[in-house]
Protein backbone atom coordinates (compact mmCIF):
# COMPACT_ATOMS: atom_id res chain seq x y z
CA UNK A 1 0.00 0.00 0.00
CA UNK A 2 0.87 2.93 -0.94
CA UNK A 3 0.94 6.16 1.82
CA UNK A 4 0.35 9.80 0.54
CA UNK A 5 1.75 12.71 2.42
CA UNK A 6 0.75 16.24 1.63
CA UNK A 7 3.92 18.32 1.04
CA UNK A 8 3.21 22.04 1.43
CA UNK A 9 5.39 24.27 -0.14
CA UNK A 10 8.44 26.27 1.72
CA UNK A 11 7.20 29.51 0.38
CA UNK A 12 3.80 29.11 1.78
CA UNK A 13 4.91 27.51 5.16
CA UNK A 14 7.33 30.99 5.69
CA UNK A 15 4.38 32.84 5.18
CA UNK A 16 2.16 31.63 7.18
CA UNK A 17 4.99 31.67 9.72
CA UNK A 18 5.75 35.72 9.32
CA UNK A 19 1.41 36.14 10.06
CA UNK A 20 1.37 34.55 13.17
CA UNK A 21 4.73 37.03 14.48
CA UNK A 22 2.42 39.59 12.82
CA UNK A 23 -0.12 38.78 14.88
CA UNK A 24 1.93 38.08 18.18
CA UNK A 25 3.79 41.46 17.66
CA UNK A 26 0.23 43.73 17.02
CA UNK A 27 -1.41 41.43 20.46
CA UNK A 28 2.23 42.35 22.89
CA UNK A 29 2.05 46.10 21.23
CA UNK A 30 -1.43 46.64 22.31
CA UNK A 31 -0.66 45.44 25.84
CA UNK A 32 2.37 47.47 26.43
CA UNK A 33 0.40 50.90 25.26
CA UNK A 34 -2.52 50.04 27.43
CA UNK A 35 0.33 49.37 30.33
CA UNK A 36 1.82 52.60 29.34
CA UNK A 37 -1.59 54.39 29.87
CA UNK A 38 -2.21 53.17 32.69
CA UNK A 39 1.14 54.19 34.35
CA UNK A 40 0.50 57.48 33.23
CA UNK A 41 -2.65 57.91 34.43
CA UNK A 42 -1.33 56.26 37.78
CA UNK A 43 1.60 59.04 37.84
CA UNK A 44 -0.60 62.07 37.36
CA UNK A 45 -3.16 60.78 39.80
CA UNK A 46 -0.35 60.57 42.32
CA UNK A 47 0.77 64.46 40.80
CA UNK A 48 -2.98 65.78 41.48
CA UNK A 49 -2.67 64.17 45.28
CA UNK A 50 0.48 65.38 46.13
CA UNK A 51 -0.93 69.08 44.76
CA UNK A 52 -3.49 69.28 46.91
CA UNK A 53 -1.88 67.93 49.89
CA UNK A 54 0.48 70.99 49.26
CA UNK A 55 -2.61 73.37 49.06
CA UNK A 56 -4.12 71.98 51.57
CA UNK A 57 -1.40 72.69 54.37
CA UNK A 58 -0.40 76.08 52.51
CA UNK A 59 -4.15 76.98 53.84
CA UNK A 60 -3.13 75.29 56.96
CA UNK A 61 -0.10 77.37 57.31
CA UNK A 62 -2.19 80.75 55.89
CA UNK A 63 -3.81 80.20 58.89
CA UNK A 64 -1.49 81.41 60.97
CA UNK A 65 -1.83 84.99 59.31
CA UNK A 66 -5.46 85.08 60.68
CA UNK A 67 -4.94 84.31 64.10
CA UNK A 68 -2.10 86.77 64.43
CA UNK A 69 -3.85 89.44 62.80
CA UNK A 70 -7.12 88.56 65.11
CA UNK A 71 -4.85 89.30 68.54
CA UNK A 72 -3.22 92.02 67.00
CA UNK A 73 -6.55 93.42 67.04
CA UNK A 74 -7.23 92.35 70.25
CA UNK A 75 -4.55 93.26 72.46
CA UNK A 76 -5.01 97.10 70.39
CA UNK A 77 -8.52 97.13 72.02
CA UNK A 78 -7.56 95.68 75.19
CA UNK A 79 -8.47 98.68 77.39
CA UNK A 80 -11.39 100.23 78.02
CA UNK A 81 -14.79 98.97 76.91
CA UNK A 82 -14.50 98.10 73.41
CA UNK A 83 -14.17 94.30 74.21
CA UNK A 84 -17.59 94.47 76.19
CA UNK A 85 -19.48 94.40 73.00
CA UNK A 86 -20.26 93.01 69.34
CA UNK A 87 -18.05 94.23 66.67
CA UNK A 88 -19.15 92.69 63.51
CA UNK A 89 -16.53 94.63 61.36
CA UNK A 90 -13.73 92.17 62.53
CA UNK A 91 -16.09 89.06 63.08
CA UNK A 92 -16.52 89.90 67.53
CA UNK A 93 -18.61 88.55 69.57
CA UNK A 94 -18.48 89.45 73.38
CA UNK A 95 -20.62 86.91 74.17
CA UNK A 96 -19.03 83.36 72.28
CA UNK A 97 -19.49 81.07 75.23
CA UNK A 98 -23.31 81.59 74.40
CA UNK A 99 -24.57 77.83 72.69
CA UNK A 100 -25.72 80.62 69.58
CA UNK A 101 -21.72 81.58 69.00
CA UNK A 102 -20.66 78.25 67.86
CA UNK A 103 -22.13 75.14 65.95
CA UNK A 104 -25.31 72.76 67.17
CA UNK A 105 -24.78 69.53 67.34
CA UNK A 106 -24.45 67.84 63.62
CA UNK A 107 -24.03 71.15 62.14
CA UNK A 108 -20.35 71.47 60.40
CA UNK A 109 -18.28 74.25 60.93
CA UNK A 110 -18.57 74.96 56.93
CA UNK A 111 -22.14 75.00 57.71
CA UNK A 112 -22.23 76.94 60.78
CA UNK A 113 -19.11 79.71 59.43
CA UNK A 114 -21.42 80.33 56.18
CA UNK A 115 -24.62 81.37 58.72
CA UNK A 116 -22.51 84.06 60.03
CA UNK A 117 -21.29 84.80 56.44
CA UNK A 118 -24.94 85.57 55.31
CA UNK A 119 -25.37 87.88 58.66
CA UNK A 120 -22.41 89.47 57.81
CA UNK A 121 -20.28 88.90 61.16
CA UNK A 122 -17.30 87.77 59.73
CA UNK A 123 -13.89 89.78 59.28
CA UNK A 124 -12.90 88.97 55.71
CA UNK A 125 -9.02 89.88 55.62
CA UNK A 126 -7.76 92.14 52.77
CA UNK A 127 -6.26 90.19 49.77
CA UNK A 128 -2.81 92.18 51.00
CA UNK A 129 -3.24 90.83 54.07
CA UNK A 130 -4.19 87.14 53.22
CA UNK A 131 -0.96 87.60 50.75
CA UNK A 132 -3.39 86.40 48.01
CA UNK A 133 -0.89 87.21 45.22
CA UNK A 134 1.46 84.87 46.24
CA UNK A 135 -0.99 82.10 47.66
CA UNK A 136 -4.20 82.24 46.25
CA UNK A 137 -5.54 81.86 49.87
CA UNK A 138 -8.07 84.39 51.16
CA UNK A 139 -8.50 84.49 55.11
CA UNK A 140 -11.55 85.08 57.02
CA UNK A 141 -12.10 85.47 61.26
CA UNK A 142 -14.35 85.02 63.72
CA UNK A 143 -13.05 85.81 67.19
CA UNK A 144 -15.70 85.03 70.02
CA UNK A 145 -14.78 86.15 73.61
CA UNK A 146 -15.41 83.21 75.99
CA UNK A 147 -18.83 84.84 77.88
CA UNK A 148 -21.56 83.88 78.40
CA UNK A 149 -23.17 87.44 77.98
CA UNK A 150 -21.66 90.92 76.68
CA UNK A 151 -20.65 93.28 79.18
CA UNK A 152 -18.10 93.71 81.85
CA UNK A 153 -16.31 90.70 82.63
CA UNK A 154 -16.58 91.93 86.57
CA UNK A 155 -20.24 92.59 86.35
CA UNK A 156 -21.84 89.75 85.36
CA UNK A 157 -20.64 88.95 81.94
CA UNK A 158 -19.92 85.58 83.31
CA UNK A 159 -16.35 84.70 81.58
CA UNK A 160 -14.01 81.74 81.34
CA UNK A 161 -10.92 82.63 82.34
CA UNK A 162 -8.13 81.66 83.66
CA UNK A 163 -7.54 80.94 87.51
CA UNK A 164 -6.14 83.86 89.94
CA UNK A 165 -2.78 82.74 90.72
CA UNK A 166 -1.72 83.51 94.52
CA UNK A 167 0.93 82.62 96.81
CA UNK A 168 -0.22 79.89 99.26
CA UNK A 169 2.79 79.52 101.24
CA UNK A 170 6.42 81.20 102.03
CA UNK A 171 8.03 82.73 105.21
CA UNK A 172 6.08 86.30 103.72
CA UNK A 173 2.52 84.64 104.44
CA UNK A 174 3.70 83.16 108.21
CA UNK A 175 5.11 86.84 108.83
CA UNK A 176 1.63 88.48 107.93
CA UNK A 177 2.47 89.85 104.88
CA UNK A 178 -0.47 89.68 101.90
CA UNK A 179 -0.12 87.14 99.45
CA UNK A 180 0.62 88.24 95.88
CA UNK A 181 -2.10 87.77 93.43
CA UNK A 182 -2.53 88.05 89.51
CA UNK A 183 -5.75 88.90 87.93
CA UNK A 184 -7.43 86.77 85.85
CA UNK A 185 -7.24 86.87 82.06
CA UNK A 186 -9.91 86.22 79.99
CA UNK A 187 -10.15 83.28 77.46
CA UNK A 188 -10.65 84.19 73.25
CA UNK A 189 -11.71 81.80 70.52
CA UNK A 190 -9.81 82.84 67.11
CA UNK A 191 -11.46 80.70 64.39
CA UNK A 192 -9.49 81.37 60.69
CA UNK A 193 -11.11 79.90 57.62
CA UNK A 194 -8.83 79.98 54.42
CA UNK A 195 -10.07 79.50 51.22
CA UNK A 196 -7.32 78.67 48.58
CA UNK A 197 -6.53 77.03 45.13
CA UNK A 198 -8.02 74.29 43.76
CA UNK A 199 -10.91 74.43 46.28
CA UNK A 200 -8.67 74.00 49.21
CA UNK A 201 -10.23 75.06 52.60
CA UNK A 202 -8.98 74.64 55.90
CA UNK A 203 -9.80 75.78 59.61
CA UNK A 204 -7.37 76.62 62.16
CA UNK A 205 -8.53 78.06 65.84
CA UNK A 206 -6.62 79.28 68.77
CA UNK A 207 -7.35 80.22 71.92
CA UNK A 208 -6.00 83.26 73.80
CA UNK A 209 -5.86 85.05 77.14
CA UNK A 210 -5.21 89.12 77.66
Amino acid sequence: MLNHRSIIPAGILASRQRGVTLLIALILLVAMTAAGIVLLRSVDLSNIIAGNLAFKQGATHAGDIGIERAFGELRANAAGSFLHTDHANIGYSANGNAAARSPAAGQSWDDYFNTLVAANRVWVLSDAESDFANTGNRVSLVIDRMCTNAGDPSAGANCTGSTVASVASGSGEEAGEVAIKAPSAIYYRITARVDGPRNTRSYVQAMVTL
